[in-house]
This record gives C-alpha cells, sequence and structure tokens, in this order.
C-alpha cells in the first residue's frame, strides 16, 4: 500500500477537516446571533453569507491546483492536509521545491517520493516553515503595524514602501519565471521536468491569459471575476502544456535545454 495515501494519513486529514468545518461553524453562528443582536436583519445577514460563501470559490480552486501540483510527488493527502489548514500555492511549492532539491531527490516534484523518511522531511519543512508566523505574530503583529503605519503615512517613505513591495513580489514572479525558462532537471528526472518547450508554453499561457483576463476586469469593471483571474491562468496553462505535449512531436514537446 502506498503509505503516503494509507488510512493513517487519511486519518490525519479528516479530523484536522472537521476541525477546520466545526471551527468555521462555530464562528458563523457566533457571527449571526451578534448580528441579530445588534438589531441586523436577517435577509442582510443571509446575503452576507451568501457572498462570503461564493468569494471563497476562486481561493478554492487555485487552492485545489495547488494540491494537483504537489498530488504527483506526495500523493494526494499531504497537499490536501496543508491547503486544509494554512496553506498556499507560493509558499508550498516554493518550500516543497527547496526541501527536495536539498534532499537531491531525483525527478523533484515531477516524480513520486516513494522514500518514507525522504517524505517526512519534506512535510516537516513545509509544516516548520508555517508555524513562526502563528507564533510570531500574536506576539510583535501590533508593532510591527503601528511602525509600518508610522512609515507609510510620511510622505518621503511612501515612495519607497511601495517600492520594496513591488520588489518583493517581482522577486517572487522572477524566481518562477528563471526555473521555467533554465531551471535544470535533478539527475535521473523524466522527459518534461526540465526547462524547455513545454514549461515555456506552459508560462506564456498563463502570462497571456492572465494579461487578458486582468484587461477585461479593469475594461469591462468586472470586478467579480478577479479573483477567478489566477486559477483560471493557472488551468489554462496546465491544459496548454498537455495539448502541446499531445499535439507536437516528441522530439519537439519534450526538447529541453536545461
Amino acid at each position: 500500500m502506498d503509505f503516503r495515501q494509507g488510512a493513517f494519513m487519511y486519518a490525519i486529514a479528516g479530523g484536522l477537516a472537521v476541525f477546520v468545518i466545526a471551527q468555521s461553524m462555530f464562528f458563523l453562528i457566533k457571527a449571526w446571533r451578534r448580528g441579530r443582536e445588534l438589531g441586523i436583519e436577517t435577509a442582510t445577514l443571509r446575503n452576507t453569507v451568501t457572498s462570503s460563501v461564493l468569494f471563497t470559490i476562486a481561493p478554492s480552486i487555485a487552492l485545489a491546483t495547488t494540491v494537483l501540483v504537489l498530488s504527483n510527488a506526495f500523493g494526494i493527502v499531504l497537499p490536501w492536509i496543508r491547503m486544509n489548514l494554512i496553506g498556499s500555492f507560493t509558499y508550498e511549492v516554493t518550500a516543497a521545491q527547496a526541501a527536495v532539491d536539498g534532499l537531491g531527490v531525483a525527478g523533484g516534484l515531477g516524480a513520486p517520493i516513494t522514500d518514507p523518511s525522504v517524505f517526512t522531511a519534506i512535510a516537516w519543512v513545509m509544516t516548520i516553515g508555517s508555524i513562526f508566523p502563528l507564533i510570531l505574530l500574536p506576539i510583535i503583529l501590533k508593532r510591527i503595524q503601528a511602525r509600518i503605519g508610522k512609515a507609510v503615512s510620511e510622505p518621503k517613505n511612501a515612495a519607497r514602501t511601495d517600492m520594496i513591495a513591488a520588489a518583493a513580489f517581482i522577486g517572487l514572479i522572477a524566481a518562477f519565471v528563471a526555473r521555467a525558462l533554465a531551471g535544470g532537471a535533478d539527475e535521473g528526472a523524466r522527459a518534461g521536468d526540465g526547462a524547455g518547450v513545454l514549461s515555456v508554453v506552459a508560462l506564456g499561457t498563463a502570462i497571456l491569459v492572465m494579461v487578458v483576463l486582468e484587461f477585461l476586469v479593469e475594461k469591462r469593471k468586472w470586478q467579480w471575476a478577479k479573483p477567478f483571474t489566477m486559477p483560471v491562468s493557472m488551468f489554462t496553462a496546465m491544459g496548454a502544456a498537455v495539448l502541446a505535449a499531445q499535439i507536437l512531436p516528441a522530439q519537439i514537446a519534450f526538447l529541453e535545454w536545461r
């Protein structure tokens, strides 16, 4: 039996899912009762709940995509656990990739992790990295927010703050772009794991779709569609890569320069 998707793993995932749902229902009921105490009409509360549910659909699609991306290496359960609790695409994939590279796993995230010790080590890397914010933020968040607010409120620092935030975001995106264009496959990796035609097809499609969707959102004032832009671009890029692998000659589709 695949240890990555055994009964023990499903038991952990199921227990955590029940806890998350129970916690959400607890606060939903508390908020509803508090709203009624404040005299808010039932129709308004119902509309608020409905809009909140609809707002979670787009982020859920992005999380489901992350589960699919990581499932080949870790099975479906560990990514499901991560996404149920605190995971995000940018953190989970980056942390998993760093751990895989550090351990020298052949095939990277494109190959199944068959060694339980390696699987456990990577899971710990992904988990520990996301624990520190939960510990530090309740202690130092107010002081950080106060200092950031004070710094941003000063005109001379506003432009500098925007520049630092933009630089950090661009650096994160550049890491993914660089891997698609020049990221080397690990020794023993399968065809399609390194930088090549398929990675460029996926990257180009994602950029193109994202630009078009953002243009439509701004031009047509489709603010309701804004949360869907990233998930749609991700799924479209994945589909384009699969399609390219099917219709292009193998010597072209799986051509890799790194």
